[in-house]
């Protein structure tokens, strides 16, 4: 799932949370769940977030990214927040949770 980096004093669950109050409008479910986040890193005063999406053509392209940068910044207001989007390696069903899946009928 996410890889975590937290080289700072923040609680990588309280990220976590916050990811996970970002949903895809047309799964449902939390960025977070579907596993669209692959990787957290804390440093200084920094969170760089980098994620991708369910296909390169997604229509939330713009608004995902962003709704997680405001999500974060909300939270964490002191840090600066940068959301990069990678399409390597391409997101796949098998990076959903289990209930994601369950939920789904995936499985």
């Amino acid at each position: 799932m996410c890889e975590i980096i937290n080289n700072s004093s923040l609680d990588s669950d309280d990220i976590i949370s916050v990811l996970q109050t970002v949903f895809d409008p047309d799964i449902h479910y939390s960025i977070y769940d579907i596993g669209l986040i692959y990787q957290v890193k804390i440093e200084n005063r920094t969170i760089h977030v980098l994620m991708t999406l369910t296909s390169v053509n997604c229509p939330e392209a713009q608004t995902l990214p962003e709704n997680v940068n405001i999500a974060l910044k909300e939270r964490f207001p002191d840090y600066d927040v940068t959301v990069e989007l990678t399409f390597e390696p391409e997101w796949t069903v098998e990076n959903m949770s289990e209930e994601v899946k369950l939920g789904l009928g995936l499985l």
